[in-house]
């Protein structure tokens, strides 16, 4: 049996370039036409599973009742929640507290900004709903859209990275990834077939 499932991030939110985190922003204008135009005119799915944050869920809904295929919102989804960094730039960041917004991205995994939420926490919440989704949709091929933190953790823990480099994995705006699961009855193998390109 082969399951595939295609990871696609939301397009540009409003809000500008900020830690967004779970702060609930809808799209732009820009970011509508990024998501409309990385899916085109493509359907191959039969499920569509989304964050239930506006940015992933308002496109999810419009292309689900647009291909008449089946909607389902997944609250473990939703992107690592960042704290007091939410709604805040890099830059001011930086400037603030040079060291721990530096310490952070050579440490996620022991320097959490403030009442964020870790870094394992994070892992554990989408890796148990990653497990859930495969065997919910065992042998089909199913969209998830969401975010970049979430991708980045579904592909360090399908090609079994450290946690700790899961921030050098760049994901732009409208991002599509491709992942199989091929599972012979007594293990799955998973493969990232493509990251961050187009169908």
């Amino acid at each position: 049996m082969t399951t595939v499932v295609d990871l696609l991030r939301h397009g540009e939110p409003l809000g500008g370039h900020i830690y967004r985190g779970q702060l609930d922003h809808a799209l732009t204008e820009k970011g509508w036409q990024q998501m409309r135009e990385a899916v085109a005119e493509h359907k191959p799915w039969q499920q569509i599973v989304t964050s239930p944050l506006s940015r992933c869920a308002d496109f999810a809904n419009e292309l689900a009742q647009r291909l008449d295929i089946p909607l389902q919102s997944q609250a473990d989804f939703m992107e690592i929640a960042f704290g007091d960094w939410e709604g805040q730039s890099a830059q001011q960041l930086e400037i603030e507290n040079k060291a721990a917004f530096y310490a952070f991205y050579d440490d996620p995994v022991n320097n959490t900004p403030p009442k964020a939420e870790s870094l394992l926490a994070f892992e554990q919440r989408v890796s148990l709903a990653w497990s859930e989704l495969l065997k919910q949709y065992q042998d089909k091929h199913v969209l998830v859209v969401g975010h970049a933190g979430m991708m980045r953790m579904i592909i360090s823990h399908i090609l079994q990275m450290p946690k700790d480099a899961m921030y050098r994995i760049h994901i732009p705006h409208a991002g599509l990834s491709r992942i199989s699961i091929e599972n012979d009855g007594a293990r799955a193998y998973p493969q990232l077939l493509f990251h961050a390109g187009s169908l």
